[in-house]
């Protein structure tokens, strides 16, 4: 069911230090494996271990890595530690406690792409995370695995960490990208992409950090071995954060392909006692939900995809029969009202409309009219904004009013009939009310 492969012995004492790491097999052969390989046969091998982006898009790593153009000038990769999508706090984990993994997963990923200067976007609350990587970054450039010629060979790279400021938008890859100029993140109209016109104009590869943490492991194994973990176009590991109802939280380490039951009860121990699964988010709170039939689909982007939501970030959220749906639809739908940037109209206007509908649903002022209406508007949001937020909200709403519409409408009946503002004395008692104002 699960292989530790990037969390082997996370919890060992000292990891977070040079010398524990190196002790390990870190920084060895499988880097100047890498570093000695021409940058083709690299990116073919990671081409080869299927890899997928971990961070929420899934697109292949390798295939990335070789849209950057060749030639001499600066070429930037960046990761993308920002993490702030609900429910996920993986790359937390791993910065935290093996922060060299993700540092020598960078050198590799540098030189496939060729690019000489990186940086690790982190997000602003992730203080203590910050201070550990910089430290690392310290003890990366003493010992000369960072600057110039590292371990000898004619590969040499930058690395620095840059703290955001708790913004959700700038974990989308051009508005980070706007951040780290010292702009506000605001994400940037797509052609030109990043590969070609990204950081400071310069072709730029943006990798999460769980992508980049794994490529040293697949060095270490091979790409073939590697590729026969977990199923067809979905390879390898994955980490997962589970959170929610669920009497285990935390992050645990997966072999992709397993059933998502194994995960949510065999490793979370599933809901208290007496209590039933009513939703759960696959892949964080931008995914469209799943119910309690859909507990035996094997988690992998594949079958998620199919079932007509995805794995995204690995960040599996549980909503037992204690939570009214429409309280999760609005705690979604205020989120990602808050966090909108405000650039392009379906989402600033989108999202503030969507929240107000369901506060009229939660009081009882809606009609069952208004939740087609909703669902339709959800449907003009998504595909149309310029980054993926306003899917992000659209996409997990409209899925809970097709799932539970049931609920949906009879919550709007008990709240019309315990408004004393809806129903056939609404009228007598605002009167009344405004008289006493």
């Amino acid at each position: 069911m699960s292989q530790h492969l990037i969390f082997s012995d996370i919890d060992e004492p000292g990891l977070n230090t040079l010398e524990v790491f190196r002790r390990r097999g870190g920084y060895g052969e499988r880097l100047r494996k890498a570093l000695t390989m021409p940058r083709e046969a690299l990116v073919e091998e990671l081409k080869a271990s299927g890899l997928r982006g971990r961070g929420g898009a899934g697109f292949s790593m390798g295939t990335k890595a070789s849209f950057l153009p060749k030639g001499t000038m600066d070429k930037y990769l960046v990761c993308n530690a920002d993490e702030s999508e609900p429910g996920t706090f993986k790359d937390r984990e791993l910065m935290q406690k093996c922060p060299h993994l993700l540092i020598e997963g960078m050198i590799i990923a540098a030189y496939a792409a060729g690019a000489n200067r990186s940086f690790i976007y982190i997000r602003g609350e992730y203080v203590q995370q910050a201070d550990i990587l910089d430290a690392a970054l310290v003890e990366a450039y003493d010992a000369g695995l960072l600057g110039e010629h590292i371990l000898g060979t004619d590969h040499s790279l930058s690395l620095a960490v840059h703290r955001g400021a708790g913004a959700y938008i700038c974990g989308e890859e051009t508005g980070l990208l706007d951040s780290l100029e010292g702009k506000r993140g605001n994400p940037r109209l797509k052609p030109p992409f990043p590969a070609n016109q990204g950081l400071y104009q310069g072709p730029t590869l943006i990798n999460n950090v769980e992508t980049l943490a794994t490529l040293p492991l697949i060095l270490d194994m091979g790409a073939d071995v590697y590729a026969r973990i977990g199923t067809d176009g979905s390879t390898g590991t994955k980490l997962v954060s589970v959170s929610g109802n669920v009497q285990r939280p935390g992050n645990y380490e997966i072999e992709l392909g397993v059933p998502s039951r194994e995960i949510i009860y065999g490793l979370a121990g599933g809901p208290a006692e007496g209590r039933e699964i009513k939703l759960w988010f696959p892949g964080g709170s931008s995914s469209p939900v799943l119910t309690r039939d859909d507990l035996d689909l094997p988690y992998d982007f594949n079958t998620l995809a199919k079932a007509g939501t995805m794995l995204g970030s690995g960040a599996i959220i549980v909503v037992d029969d204690t939570n009214s749906v429409v309280d999760v639809a609005l705690w979604l739908a205020e989120f990602y009202r808050h966090e909108s940037c405000g650039k392009c109209t379906p989402c600033r206007e989108g999202t503030n409309w969507t929240v107000k509908m369901l506060e009229r649903i939660q009081t009882g002022l809606a009609t069952p009219m208004d939740l087609d209406i909703m669902a339709s508007v959800q449907e003009q949001i998504i595909g149309n904004c310029l980054c993926v937020l306003g899917d992000a909200m659209a996409m997990p709403v409209a899925s809970m009013i097709r799932k539970f519409r049931g609920e949906f409408e009879e919550h709007i009946e008990r709240a019309r009939a315990e408004n004393p503002f809806t129903g056939d004395e609404a009228g007598p008692q605002l009167a009344l009310l405004q008289g006493a104002a």
